[in-house]
């Protein structure tokens, strides 16, 4: 098979692009932004980002031998003396996604590589390596590495496809408005998925509203490649989103649809047992923690079954697949001591499932929940805070540990009349004193969550406790 690589006309394709010494350009097959790492015979971008500056790393990749150096013109009169190919761009970030566009589409002529992108307020990553996990077998896989889901992962992923891959499971994040338009775009999707629509990165994105009208910019692209959308139905904005498409598979724990799902209960474990039906095939156990977890497993299985996996290769990927770290991680210790890490980060509906799951699978134990901030919910970041005091009581959660300056609000409200209920609550203004009292508590016969926005850093908590557990 024919290997794939970027040619000197291709580099030409890229607007405004000139390139020095010319005659020296061979083909290239790999591309780097990273000086650490890259590999003989690559071509490196120099990337500004905002902690470093690819172009102060030029004249050190010469040393490991790559082909070519792509830079921002206005750059070039630092390096008119170097004797490789020197390509000059308006802007290396968005030739960078030129390139891969270009890349994406050989790979399609190639090899007829299929693309499927996944964005979402909340599981994308999860969902995007249960989808991974599934496909793996019965295709060669490649897809999006931990978090890199930006306009710069996500050029990288493709770039790092070869011609020996048959699905690409990609990963689309977004904070503002036009990144998904942008990296969608890019990889010109066969299949697209949209998890849910919750209230994420809200302090850019507005309102629910502006986060449909971001993430559906997904579907768009997909539609003008002639592509499928899973619906989720569940998602009252995502249920109605398509009309009149017929290129669609839905799936749902509620309505009738393509892939039905059924909750049947928790194991004695505490995992949730899942039915997943899809025409004549039915597959039903206790595969994953949280009802979070149960929504990711049916999207995914709804691309599983649409590309065409039976039951077992679709049973085995489930079995493959692994959790991620600090994304609702049980951790079972001696003693009836449990400790779920939940945090990567948080959203009001990512902490309502997490505290959720902490009382699901709580047999009777104590419970305590360890919470910080979410961060970018806008103006009404407080009353979302707020809100949770009522999840927290339903839930009959024994002691809630409060951090962080909007945590305040949450335990004003558990403090105050309006709360019935019992659930004990305290608020540290010192990360030192939470971390005393945290040491402080007996854990036997207890379960623990610990979650928070990225920012708080709450996985140093997670540590603590997991310190003075284990003894």
């Amino acid at each position: 098979m024919k290997k794939i690589n970027l040619t000197l006309e291709d580099i030409f394709e890229i607007p405004g692009a000139v390139v020095y010494n010319s005659d020296k350009y061979s083909d290239i097959e790999l591309v780097s932004i990273d000086s650490r790492n890259i590999k003989k015979g690559s071509l490196f971008i120099a990337i500004k980002g905002e902690k470093f500056d690819g172009h102060d790393f030029v004249r050190e990749v010469l040393k490991k031998n790559v082909s070519a150096v792509m830079i921002d013109q206005n750059k070039y009169k630092n390096f008119s003396d170097l004797e490789l190919p020197v390509i000059t761009v308006n802007d290396t970030t968005k030739a960078l996604g030129d390139l891969a566009r270009m890349w994406r589409r050989k790979l399609y002529a190639i090899c007829g590589l299929n693309v499927i992108a996944i964005t979402g307020s909340a599981g994308k990553t999860s969902t995007k390596e249960m989808i991974a996990a599934m496909l793996a077998e019965k295709y060669k896989v490649n897809k999006t590495i931990l978090n890199n889901n930006n306009h710069i992962g996500v050029p990288l992923t493709i770039l790092s496809t070869n011609e020996k891959h048959q699905v690409l499971v990609l990963e689309l994040g977004t904070n503002h408005f036009g990144e998904i338009q942008y990296t969608s775009s890019i990889a010109e999707p066969d299949y697209a998925l949209i998890t849910n629509i919750g209230s994420s990165h809200l302090e850019f994105l507005k309102n629910k509203r502006g986060v449909l009208k971001e993430k559906f910019a997904l579907f768009e692209e997909t539609i003008k490649n002639n592509g499928t959308l899973f619906i989720n139905q569940d998602d009252p904005l995502l249920k109605n989103s398509v009309k009149n498409y017929n290129r669609q598979i839905t799936y749902s724990f509620k309505y009738n649809s393509d892939v039905r799902g059924e909750l049947k209960g928790i194991d004695k474990n505490g995992k949730e047992i899942v039915e997943l039906n899809y025409k004549n095939i039915n597959i039903t156990g206790a595969f994953v923690y949280g009802e979070q977890n149960a929504r990711n497993l049916l999207a995914s299985s709804a691309v599983a079954f649409r590309l065409g996996l039976n039951k077992n290769q679709i049973l085995n990927g489930i079995k493959k697949n692994k959790p991620i770290d600090k994304r609702l991680t049980i951790k079972n210790y001696k003693n009836k001591i449990t400790l779920i890490d939940d945090t990567y980060n948080a959203n009001p509906e990512s902490m309502k499932y997490a505290i959720e799951t902490l009382n699901k699978i709580s047999g009777g134990r104590k419970k305590i929940a360890v919470l910080g901030d979410m961060f970018e919910l806008g103006i009404e970041s407080e009353k979302y805070h707020i809100d949770l005091a009522k999840v927290l009581v339903k839930n009959k959660i024994n002691e809630v540990h409060l951090t962080g300056a909007m945590m305040k609000s949450l335990y004003s409200e558990l403090s105050s009349k309006k709360i019935s209920g019992t659930c004990k609550a305290k608020h540290y203004d010192d990360r030192k004193n939470l971390e005393k009292s945290l040491l402080s508590l007996g854990y036997k016969n207890t379960i623990v969550l610990v979650k928070g926005s990225r920012g708080m850093k709450m996985e140093e908590f997670v540590k603590i406790l997991e310190g003075k557990i284990k003894g």
